[in-house]
């Protein structure tokens, strides 16, 4: 016997929605490429020229690289070190289980936001202004971006804790400091850990980029190569930076998984 195959509901009701809605994202898509003149200046033959040069890497340059690479994964573990232990005592000032008054916590909070609005590049670009050129504006800026970020991440664990231990010390006329030493660090260890590891994996992808500002590191010698159209070099500075970033991912995510 043969029996009809019944549409799916989704094809029955949402295809033609579906559809529109894609329609309607194409359109707009064009419309903003229009408005925002993207593309108007490319030009096929010199993208074509500059992946033709990209895909004959210099290996001769690679020598010149690996110290300003060494030196960029030194400025992000510095600046991601500074930045996650200077936010510990602001993310406990911020927790509600643990500061009652809500208007300590309010104006925490506030200051915070300011700080992790401001994006990486144009803290890059404040430091490099005051400070000048080096590594120190990267380790400063990264320091900031980790201590807004390792904040937000770690008043949220903590706020999340089991409330029975704290309950208790408090019970037992523990002092405050003592709440905080023995009923909540040993349920947010791990996870603050693995905060910091997440925060290094961005900051070593972002400190390659940094210096392209003039923050140090290997960005320095990415904006050299690319400003002298030596993209054979370019080259040779992306692929190091490539592993690297694989290298501390692949760590990270072991060790990630073994405190998880």
């Amino acid at each position: 016997m043969n029996k009809s195959i019944p549409k799916r509901p989704f094809m029955k009701e949402w295809h033609v929605t579906g559809f529109m809605v894609f329609l309607l994202l194409f359109i707009a898509v064009v419309l903003s490429a229009q408005a925002t003149q993207v593309g108007q200046d490319f030009s096929m033959e010199q993208f074509a020229d500059l992946w033709i040069k990209m895909a004959n890497p210099d290996w001769s340059y690679l020598p010149k690289v690996l110290t300003p690479l060494a030196q960029t994964v030194q400025m992000a573990i510095v600046g991601t070190l500074i930045g996650v232990i200077a936010a510990i005592p602001f993310a406990f000032l911020a927790a509600s289980n643990i500061v009652r008054n809500s208007f300590v916590r309010g104006i925490i909070r506030f200051v915070m936001n300011l700080i992790r609005s401001i994006p990486q590049m144009l803290l890059a670009a404040l430091f490099v202004a005051v400070v000048g050129i080096g590594t120190l504006s990267g380790v400063l800026a990264l320091a900031v971006f980790s201590f807004g970020m390792m904040f937000k991440l770690l008043y949220e664990a903590i706020e999340t804790v089991d409330q029975g231990p704290i309950e208790a010390m408090r019970a037992a006329g523990g002092k405050h400091s003592q709440v905080i030493v023995f009923a909540v660090i040993p349920q947010v260890l791990n996870q603050y850990l693995s905060f910091f590891l997440y925060t290094l994996e961005i900051n070593v992808r972002a400190s390659a980029v940094l210096g392209y500002l003039g923050a140090g590191g290997i960005g320095l010698y990415l904006n050299t190569t690319v400003d002298t159209f030596r993209y054979d070099q370019t080259s040779v500075v992306i692929l190091a930076i490539l592993v690297v970033i694989i290298l501390v991912d692949a760590l990270s995510n072991k060790l990630r998984e073994t405190l998880s």
